[in-house]
């Protein structure tokens, strides 16, 4: 055989071992295993808030069970649009996850006027992961001891009591406003950077109520500064099993509660959305983990992403009742 034969017959050769070898599923390249580098869990609120702890007890979990750094980045700012837009417009490979609000899921919807996200087509729900109760708290200057007493109190003193809030549209400042529509009342909103300003002057008798999440709340209403005077949930709270809630104190329908879920930017891949579900499933089941949540006034919860896709639906329909009838606006 001839030298251009011989390498005629070796070409051969190496082509079809090179075809086999590509045909092989053990030799056939095989991406990366989920996840082979560290996950961003953005949360679009200061550190040290319950959004903040939330997310950081779930990523301390995480971070065992995936076998990668789950690092917590607080993204604050907008009033949660900035965090909140920057996870939506990260590549959806799995890599970045929101810790998402109803503020960012359902109140900005009707409340921004020019939202540079779309909570629904912009994001992948994995689960809701808690609820935050909040309750109605009050000056011991208002000689009320429920709430009951204190809608009989403002129907009488009309725009002569102020309400606290964290912010124009925030969960607590739409609370407010649920319980004057509901309850026919003209009770007036004071805005502030924050539940500390807020709760500074409630405490000072500046303003005369407010809603708020349990904890910060919780030492003052021990110590009689302020009175509880219900939970503004659809169930008690285990903090303080006997406040009433707010359905069963003369004011069914007006529930303010905050909640906390796990969303990545959409499109991303679905296996990874279940291995992520199945994997924040499993940490919100731990006993440690429920209760250190429960600790700090938090509910845990968990539900399928279609489960968590049809709340984020109904609690949008439901604030943007809200913000309607109050006219809050944010341009």
């Amino acid at each position: 055989m001839n030298t251009s034969g011989l390498l005629r017959n070796i070409i051969c050769v190496l082509a079809a071992a090179f075809a086999f070898l590509a045909s092989s599923p053990r030799a056939a390249a095989q991406p990366s295993a989920y996840p082979n580098r560290p996950i961003r869990f953005i949360v679009p609120l200061p550190a040290g808030g319950g959004a903040d702890i939330v997310a950081r007890i779930i990523s301390e979990r995480l971070t065992k069970s995936l076998g990668q750094q789950v690092l917590v980045d607080n993204r604050p700012g907008g009033g949660t649009v900035i965090g909140a837009d920057l996870a939506a417009k990260a590549p959806p490979d799995g890599y970045t996850l929101l810790l998402g609000t109803a503020t960012t899921h359902a109140i900005n919807a009707s409340l921004v006027r020019k939202l540079p996200y779309d909570p629904i087509k912009d994001f992948s729900p994995i689960t809701l992961v808690a609820v935050l109760p909040q309750i109605i708290v009050s000056h011991p200057s208002l000689p009320v001891a429920s709430l009951k007493e204190f809608i009989a109190l403002a129907r009488k003193r009309p725009g002569e009591i102020f309400f606290a809030s964290t912010g124009n549209g925030s969960a607590n400042h739409l609370g407010g406003e649920m319980l004057n529509a509901v309850a026919g009342l003209k009770n007036i909103h004071v805005p502030y950077k924050g539940a500390a300003p807020a709760l500074t002057d409630l405490l000072a008798g500046q303003v005369q109520f407010m809603f708020t999440t349990i904890p910060p709340a919780l030492p003052h209403v021990k110590s009689g500064k302020l009175r509880a005077l219900a939970v503004a949930n659809a169930k008690r709270s285990s903090l303080l099993p006997d406040l009433p809630t707010t359905a069963e104190n003369g004011a069914p329908g007006v529930e303010a509660s905050s909640w906390n879920g796990v969303l990545a930017p959409a499109g991303t891949p679905r296996d990874i959305i279940a291995r992520l579900h199945a994997e924040i499933g499993a940490v919100m089941k731990l006993p440690g983990v429920s209760d250190r949540l429960a600790s700090a006034g938090v509910e845990p919860m968990l539900t399928t992403p279609e489960e968590f896709a049809a709340y984020i639906e109904s609690e949008t329909a439901r604030y943007a009742k809200v913000v309607r009838s109050s006219g809050a606006r944010v341009d």
